[in-house]
């Protein structure tokens, strides 16, 4: 088999599926659950994205949230008070994940906790029979990415990844576009998280937080003193627990860079930055601009990564470039796009998922709603084609993302071998692969 196939061919998949998806109606055979079978679900992680999760689930059609868990009981009762204030319904509260998965009638779960618990909150739900929404990134490393996508292969379960703007109906016109040549040959992706970050300033240590369960928030990481520097938070900008901005906002626009080129890892990475604004506890570079080649492919992808005052590129701040031998197309944001051709940047066709809906948009038309619509379509069909994000995705875009981290720590050009997923004749690359997990919190090298 071709190399460059093998590599890259759950993205073509993905991509035919998706293709599919705008011109076929979802199918959902009512005896997958029953015609009248309810879903129950539990939201994992309440700080941030959760709150998202809540609604995404809570919009869907017989969908009932059963369970909220979180290690931290104060976040924990204020969701169970906003829950009953929003829906008039009573909720039950857990603080250690293992309970829900031990819990039969819990049938899917999300997940929205700090990144270094992502991957071993899927494989754990995976072993348990149930299906996955998974925020972004999927995974902390390179290694567990893998183990998560051999989890749900072998439990057979649906695994979506929280990258909304593969579920907004413009987005996916404008990559199907980009992939039937309207810009010609397209051989170079920008991706663009220009955020503004502010100083986060340095707490130091403080005495855990009556409520907050530490040792189950660490998890699978080194426990290190409790500080406000980390929880609940600013943990985005340690390389323990986050992977800085490129692996937060981030994998949205390395998702949308692979997928619209079409390519899996790269063979070739460089990456450059550093902290040039605030003397504060942030690990993570506050700048950051990554390479990654494809030489085989002729294909290449920029990603930059700026905190504070910045231009504009084409109107877009936090989005995606592509660049074609007959024109250009940005995606700005989760929703909207706009192709320019030629020499003289004349307009082309542009799109705008506001328009389409006649509402503002969330990340994407039905924002996370309309994600976990799709999510909830594939496990009432139990059919993984029918899912936008799936887990392999979600294992290459946060990849891509962990290339370029390692590149910057380690400060020198990497050789990739996607095959493998190793590095080529590097073992101190290597190391950076994966991590010394903490027991019990240990992902399984057999999952």
């Amino acid at each position: 088999m071709d190399k460059n196939q093998s590599r890259r061919k759950f993205i073509k998949n993905s991509a035919t599926a998706t293709a599919a998806a705008l011109t076929i109606p979802t199918i959902v055979p009512a005896q997958a659950f029953g015609a009248n079978d309810r879903i129950n679900a539990a939201v994992l992680g309440l700080n941030g994205r959760g709150k998202s999760h809540i609604q995404g689930f809570m919009a869907q059609d017989n969908v009932e949230i059963t369970h909220l868990c979180d290690p931290d009981m104060n976040i924990l009762k204020e969701r169970q008070k906003q829950f009953k204030e929003k829906y008039d319904k009573d909720i039950a509260l857990e603080q250690d994940l293992r309970k829900i998965y031990d819990n039969k009638d819990i049938d899917v779960v999300s997940i929205a906790s700090p990144n270094h618990w992502h991957a071993l909150s899927v494989i754990w739900a995976c072993q348990a029979g149930k299906d996955v929404y998974v925020e972004k990134p999927g995974s902390h490393n390179i290694w567990e990415g893998r183990k998560m996508v051999e989890a749900a292969s072998k439990y057979d379960r649906i695994v979506q990844h929280g990258v909304q703007l593969r579920s907004s109906p413009s987005v996916r016109e404008a990559v199907q576009m980009m992939h039937d040549g309207y810009i010609g040959r397209v051989y170079m992706a920008r991706g663009l998280v220009f955020r503004w970050r502010d100083d986060i300033g340095r707490k130091g240590f403080s005495p855990v937080p009556e409520g907050l369960d530490y040792d189950l928030w660490t998890g699978p990481a080194t426990k290190q003193p409790f500080s406000r520097d980390i929880v609940h938070y600013n943990w985005h900008w340690t390389f323990e627990y986050g992977n800085g901005d490129v692996g937060n906002q981030g994998i949205h626009e390395t998702d949308l860079c692979m997928w619209g080129l079409d390519v899996g890892l790269p063979t070739k990475i460089t990456s450059m930055g550093g902290k040039f604004l605030w003397d504060d506890a942030k690990v993570t570079p506050e700048v950051l601009t990554s390479i990654y080649n494809y030489p085989e492919e002729n294909k290449i992808i920029q990603f930059e990564v700026r905190p504070w005052c910045t231009n504009t590129e084409e109107g877009a701040t936090v989005g995606n470039i592509f660049y074609g031998d007959k024109g250009i197309l940005v995606v700005d944001g989760y929703d909207k796009y706009q192709f320019y051709m030629g020499r003289n940047r004349e307009p082309g066709k542009a799109g705008d998922d506001g328009q389409i809906s006649g509402t503002e948009m969330d990340r994407g038309a039905g924002g996370t709603d309309g994600h976990f619509t799709n999510f909830i379509d594939a496990v009432r069909a139990h059919d993984k084609t029918i899912l936008n994000g799936p887990v392999e995705t979600a294992h290459l875009s946060s990849g891509l993302a962990h290339l370029g981290n390692i590149a910057y720590r380690l400060g020198k050009v990497l050789t990739f071998n996607p095959d493998t997923e190793k590095f080529v004749n590097d073992s101190e690359a290597d190391k950076m692969l994966t991590r010394n997990y903490r027991a019990p919190y240990v992902v399984p090298e057999k999952v």
